[in-house]
């Protein structure tokens, strides 16, 4: 199930990280860091799913 997260994290970060830890402190930032630039959104929801 880990291997489907990060493609759709690869995909859509904030979705990724939702389907890890549902809507909380790492769900808001992830959603900045993806607004801010879309390569920190990927690399940090992969680091949330991987944490796991």
């Amino acid at each position: 199930m880990d291997v489907v997260r990060i493609i759709i994290a690869i995909l859509l970060p904030p979705l990724g990280v939702f389907l890890q830890v549902g809507i909380g402190l790492h769900f808001w930032l992830n959603i900045l860091l993806t607004l801010l630039g879309y390569i920190p959104g990927i690399i940090h929801a992969i680091w949330v799913i991987v944490k796991k």
